[in-house]
C-alpha cells in the first residue's frame, strides 16, 4: 500500500474516529476532569485531539489542517455556531466569533508578515547577496573561520527570515565552494553543509520572527496570559544564547570534521546592476525597520505595528509588488494562526480553567514540570513540525503555568519565569530538535548535497540538541522573569 493511500484509508478513518469518540462519549470518560466539562469543552478536547493527530501524522499539509481547525470552530463552539450545536443544555460558554476570525489577523501573524515582506525584498534588490559578501568577508580563508562566518552569517540571516530560506540562499552561495574543496577533504565539506542547518535552526531562536514557535510563544503569552513580550526584549535576551550555541556548534563541527585543505576561497558574485531609488528605499527601509524593533522602549511603537511599516512603504513606492504578494509564506502564517485559535478556544471556553481546578500542581516540583515540557515537545519536533508542536504545547504550558502561579509553588514558579519563562522554553525545544533529515526543512536541504549522511546529521542533532535543552533552560529561567 502506498503511503497516500495508507494515509487516506487507514491514519485518517482512525483519526476521525477518535475525534468523534471524544466528541460523543460520557464525559466520565475523561476521569475526575469529565465532571466539570461542558459541551463546548468536550468538543474542544475532540478538536485539539484532531488538530494533534492531523499534524502528527500530516494527512493532509499541516496549513490545511489549521484552517480545517479555525473553520470547525467557528461552525461547533463560537457565538455562531450552526444552530443545532448551540444547544448545549448546560452552561456551556461559547467563544466570540470574532476573537476565532482575529486568529488570522493577530499582531504576531502581522509581525511574521513584515518579516517576510522584508525577505522577499533582499532577495529580489539582492540585499541578501550584498551582506552576505560583506559579512563573511572579514573572516579569510582559513577553513575554520570561515566554517565560524558561515555559522554566525547564517543565523543572522534565519534571525529576519525564514530558516528554510536562509539555508537555501547559502546552499547556492556554497556550491562552488564544495566543488573547489578535494575529494579527499570529505569531512571537511560534511562539515560546512552541516554548518547550515545547525545554523539556521539555532539563528532563528534570535528573535520573535526568526521562527514560527518564537511567534506562538510571543502571541499567547499576550493573548491568553496579558505578558507582553517586545522584539527588543527578546532579542537582546537570546541573541547571546545564539552567539553562545552557534560557537559550540563550531567547535563540535572544528573536532568531528576537520578540514584537509589550508585554503577556502567564498565566490559570491558581487551585484553589479545599476541602482534605483527603489534600491535606496528598500535599504533604508530595512535599516529604520530593524532600528525600530530594536528600540521599542524607547520610542514606545509596538513590534506588532513597526512590521507593518516595510509592506506599507515598499507597496507604496512600487518595491514590493502584486506579484511579490504571492511569495508570501502564506503557509506559515495560516498554520500560525490555527495555533492561536486552539489557545482561544482553551481560555475562552473555560477549557484551561477546567484543566487547571482539575490538577493538583502543589504537589508538582517546577524543575519535573520544565524538563517534561521540554522533552516532550524536542521529542515531537523531531518528527513533527516544531511549528506544530509549539501551537499544540504552548497554550497548555499557559493554561499550566495559571493553575502553578495560584498554587503553593507559584514563587519558586516565578523565580524560573513563570509562565514566560515556560512558554520561551518549549518555543527554544522545538528549535533545538535537529536530530533528522525529515525534522526541519534546513535538514533536508543538507542532505540534499549528498555530503551528509543521517547518521551524521543524528549525531550533531542530539550533541547540540542535549546542549540546546540544559543551556536553554538555564538561560530562559534566569533571563526571563516575565510571571503574573
Amino acid at each position: 500500500m502506498g503511503k497516500d493511500k495508507l494515509k487516506y484509508c487507514v491514519i485518517l478513518p482512525i483519526v476521525l474516529a477518535v475525534t468523534i469518540f471524544l466528541w460523543c462519549c460520557p464525559p466520565s470518560f475523561f476521569g475526575s476532569l469529565g465532571e466539570m466539562l461542558t459541551v463546548t469543552q468536550q468538543r474542544t478536547v475532540a478538536i485539539f485531539a484532531f488538530a494533534a493527530l492531523m499534524w502528527i501524522f500530516e494527512i493532509v499539509p499541516n496549513w490545511v489542517t489549521s484552517l480545517m481547525v479555525i473553520v470547525i470552530s467557528l461552525l461547533t463552539v463560537s457565538s455562531k455556531s450552526i444552530s443545532f450545536c448551540m444547544k448545549t443544555g448546560d452552561d456551556s460558554v461559547f467563544v466570540p466569533y470574532t476573537e476565532i476570525l482575529r486568529s488570522f489577523a493577530d499582531p504576531v501573524v502581522m509581525l511574521f508578515l513584515g518579516g517576510f515582506v522584508l525577505a522577499i525584498v533582499a532577495s529580489k534588490y539582492g540585499m541578501d547577496v550584498t551582506m552576505a559578501r560583506i559579512l563573511l568577508k572579514p573572516f579569510g580563508k582559513k577553513p575554520k573561520t570561515v566554517l565560524l562566518g558561515v555559522l554566525l552569517v547564517i543565523s543572522v540571516f534565519s534571525m529576519f527570515m525564514s530558516n528554510t530560506a536562509a539555508a537555501a540562499m547559502f546552499l547556492a552561495f556554497l556550491a562552488p565552494v564544495f566543488s573547489s574543496l578535494p575529494d579527499t577533504d570529505a569531512k571537511g565539506k560534511a562539515g560546512i553543509a552541516l554548518a547550515i542547518p545547525l545554523a539556521a535552526n539555532i539563528g532563528g531562536i534570535g528573535t520573535p520572527i526568526g521562527t514560527p514557535p518564537n511567534a506562538t510563544a510571543v502571541g499567547n503569552l499576550d493573548t491568553l496570559a496579558g505578558i507582553s513580550i517586545g522584539f527588543g526584549d527578546w532579542a537582546l535576551r537570546m541573541i547571546p544564547f545564539v552567539i553562545v550555541m552557534i560557537v559550540f556548534a563550531w567547535v563540535l563541527l572544528c573536532i568531528f570534521y576537520p578540514f584537509k585543505s589550508n585554503e577556502i576561497v567564498l565566490e559570491i558574485k558581487k551585484n553589479d546592476h545599476k541602482k534605483t531609488y527603489k534600491d535606496y528605499v528598500a535599504w533604508i527601509t530595512f535599516g529604520v525597520t530593524i532600528l525600530l524593533w530594536m528600540t521599542e522602549q524607547i520610542h514606545g511603537i509596538s513590534s506588532n505595528i513597526v512590521a507593518l511599516i516595510p509592506l506599507c512603504v515598499y507597496s507604496a513606492t512600487g518595491v514590493f509588488g502584486k506579484d511579490d504578494i504571492k511569495e508570501v509564506n502564506w503557509e506559515v502564517l495560516w498554520l500560525v494562526a490555527g495555533g492561536f485559535a486552539l489557545g482561544y478556544n482553551l481560555d475562552k471556553t473555560g477549557l484551561a480553567g477546567a484543566l487547571i481546578t482539575s490538577i493538583d500542581f502543589s504537589a508538582m516540583s517546577i524543575f519535573v514540570v520544565f524538563v517534561v515540557a521540554g522533552f516532550i515537545c524536542y521529542l515531537l519536533s523531531n518528527f513533527i513540525s516544531n511549528s506544530a508542536t509549539a501551537a499544540l504545547l504552548i497554550p497548555i504550558m499557559i493554561a499550566m503555568g495559571k493553575g502553578i502561579m495560584e498554587s503553593s509553588n507559584s514563587a519558586v514558579f516565578a523565580a524560573f519565569g513563570g509562565q514566560a519563562g515556560l512558554s520561551v522554553f518549549v518555543a527554544v525545544c522545538a528549535s533545538v530538535a535537529m536530530c533528522l533529515p525529515i525534522s526541519t526543512p534546513p535538514n533536508a536541504i543538507a542532505v540534499s548535497t549528498g555530503l551528509v549522511e543521517t547518521k551524521d546529521m543524528t549525531r550533531m542533532g542530539l550533541i547540540v540538541g542535549i546542549v540546546g535543552l540544559v543551556l536553554g533552560f538555564l538561560w530562559v529561567t534566569k533571563f526571563f522573569p516575565f510571571s503574573n
